[in-house]
């Protein structure tokens, strides 16, 4: 090789190489949502964000389990599903180094039945639907107790279990099961509390169908977590300028109508 064709050889792949970064960041990045509301609001994210310079994949889950794990091991960069003592609970009993790094929004959840029209109809004994997840499960417990169902234990907090009641006048029979199921079993229970995303997947509006809902001032603010490592990157800062956006809030308040709120 002459020394003049060397020269241009070795320009070539210095150069090639000093693409390789902005060509790793044309990469979009995984965001993981549960399908519904969380989904349709981050397709408007992705649309915005776009305009920025950032590109966004969105992967859809049927749970609330998987996101966090996919998370974890890397196969998302973030995800937008799910509230703050939720996140806690995970880290705490997984040990997943996620962090939280913006807010997005609120889900007031919905007390429904089909076969009542008021939690006050409610029979002795009735079959009630609470979440499975200890944060989820706690938190219906803490509107049933505001509704003044039941009482639980002055030290139970956010994430009280059913052991934690210590009145219940009504004899209500707890029923747990998986938040995703909920809808599809009102027709075995008596009445079921609902996550808001659950909810108006199954056609349940909140504003409408609800026999009660949480108060909208409740510390259950969903959030974009990320892994730890990644939280000072400079598409995190951009992914939630975007969601924290203007253009995102009003979208959010056309679209639901109140079924959520904006948490930002």
């Amino acid at each position: 090789m002459t020394k003049r064709l060397f020269i241009q050889s070795a320009i070539a792949l210095l150069a090639a190489t000093a693409l390789l970064p902005a060509m790793a960041q044309d990469k979009p990045i995984k965001i993981g949502v549960t399908a519904g509301p969380h989904a349709q609001i981050m397709e408007q994210v992705k649309k915005l964000a776009e305009k920025d310079g950032l590109k966004i994949q969105i992967v859809e889950f049927s749970d609330y389990v998987q996101p966090n794990a996919a998370l974890a091991a890397g196969d998302l960069d973030a995800n937008s599903y799910q509230h703050k003592p939720y996140l806690d609970q995970q880290v705490k009993d997984r040990g997943y180094k996620l962090v939280s790094v913006g807010y997005t929004v609120n889900f007031p959840i919905g007390l429904y039945s089909k076969k009542v029209k008021s939690l006050g109809e409610l029979k002795e004994g009735a079959k009630f639907g609470i979440p499975n997840d200890p944060t989820n499960g706690g938190r219906v417990l803490l509107v049933l107790q505001d509704q003044r169902l039941i009482k639980l234990k002055p030290e139970a907090g956010l994430k009280a279990t059913p052991l934690d009641v210590i009145e219940n006048p009504k004899k209500l029979k707890f029923v747990e099961l998986d938040a995703a199921q909920l809808p599809r079993s009102l027709d075995d229970l008596d009445a079921a509390a609902i996550n808001t995303n659950y909810a108006l997947s199954a056609g349940l509006q909140p504003n409408r169908d609800a026999i009660a809902q949480e108060s909208a001032k409740s510390p259950y603010v969903n959030l974009i977590a990320v892994r730890e490592q990644d939280k000072d990157k400079p598409w995190v800062a951009k992914l939630v300028k975007t969601y924290h956006s203007e253009d995102i809030r009003k979208f959010i308040q056309t679209e639901f109508k109140g079924a959520v709120l904006a948490g930002f």
